[in-house]
């Protein structure tokens, strides 16, 4: 069989320079993640922020959602780009927790609104951070960049193909599958009120995951919410090569259990991964409990998975490797 043109295009892509850096994954240096939930030491039914930290100190928030406490949330520090993967008011934040450990870790108390505005657009203004994100995405936050007191050109749109470098980490998009509808909360009163009559979302392009390649090496897969895609093979596993992958294991609205083991398994395989969106309460104590769909995905991967413990850092290593607080 021959080759398709795209599998020869991608490996004609394979010597581009987009995703090197110097510094050999052998350096001994570190990348640090934090997960940014709504109880502290837990992974919670709603938590899908991280904080990804380069060697170089670049700091990357992906997804903040309604666990990120606003743009004030003491855990943010020094942000320098955020990553929105699509729309939906769990990532973009319709509204956020008004305090640590507010309400339940099965039901958070996600109280402040962000709306019309966004939790995303609002970190990002306030940190004068870049806010990557993909589709056709970017008018509607250069808008909302300007209404929070941001420059639109903060702004930077990245689809299919592209990569942008932000300090010392190269961020590519990767195809995501799933739906990309903007709720109409997040519109002027004029057209909220008439999509939301008709029971319509304001359609904003595709969504998407990312990777990221970090200075030590580490290449590292978010693959947002998507179902199984053939892209997670050919071009995250054979073209990327990610170590490193953070995937959505929830179900009905993801990749379930299964569906994440196998995406990781056969497709991706990293040497690690991160369980992430998972809708559920899926530790006690900073335990795993039995039983859950987290559970189960850790029992039919075959290689190791990680709690994101919101609070929690983990650094690893330009393999992928876990090194502390794993």
């Amino acid at each position: 069989m021959k080759p398709s043109v795209f599998v020869l295009a991608l490996a004609a892509a394979a010597s581009a320079p987009a995703l090197v850096h110097s510094q050999p994954s052998g350096s001994g240096a570190t990348v640090r993640v934090t997960p940014l939930g709504s109880h502290d030491g837990e992974f919670c039914a709603q938590d899908r922020a991280m904080i990804f930290e380069d060697p170089d100190g670049t700091r990357i928030l992906y997804d903040a959602g309604r666990t990120v406490r606003g743009a004030d949330d003491p855990r943010l520090g020094k942000i320098d780009a955020v990553l929105l993967s699509h729309v939906h008011g769990d990532h973009l934040g319709d509204a956020h927790q008004p305090a640590a450990n507010a309400g339940e870790c099965g039901k958070p108390d996600a109280s402040v609104k962000a709306t019309p505005n966004s939790n995303t657009a609002n970190i990002a203004a306030a940190k004068k951070a870049k806010l990557v994100v993909g589709g056709e995405m970017h008018t509607l936050f250069a808008n909302k960049l300007k209404a929070a007191g941001g420059d639109p050109k903060q702004v930077q749109p990245l689809r299919f193909g592209g990569s942008v470098e932000v300090g010392g980490v190269t961020i590519a998009s990767v195809p995501a599958v799933h739906s990309n509808g903007l709720d109409p909360a997040f519109l002027d009163p004029g057209h909220g009120e008439a999509l939301k009559a008709n029971g319509l979302t304001a359609y904003v392009g595709p969504p998407n995951g990312y990777v990221l390649k970090f200075s030590n090496g580490l290449v590292a897969y978010l693959s947002g919410d998507t179902g199984v895609t053939a892209e997670q093979d050919l071009v995250v596993g054979r073209f990327y090569k990610a170590k490193l992958a953070v995937i959505n294991i929830g179900g009905t609205f993801s990749t379930g259990p299964a569906e994440a083991a196998y995406v990781i398994n056969e497709m991706v395989k990293p040497n690690a991964v991160i369980a992430s969106h998972a809708n559920e309460v899926a530790t006690k104590d900073g335990k795993l409990v039995p039983g859950t769909k987290t559970a189960r995905f850790a029992d039919a991967l075959k290689v190791p998975m990680h709690l994101p413990l919101s609070g929690r850092t983990s650094t690893f290593d330009g393999d992928g490797k876990c090194i502390t607080g794993c």
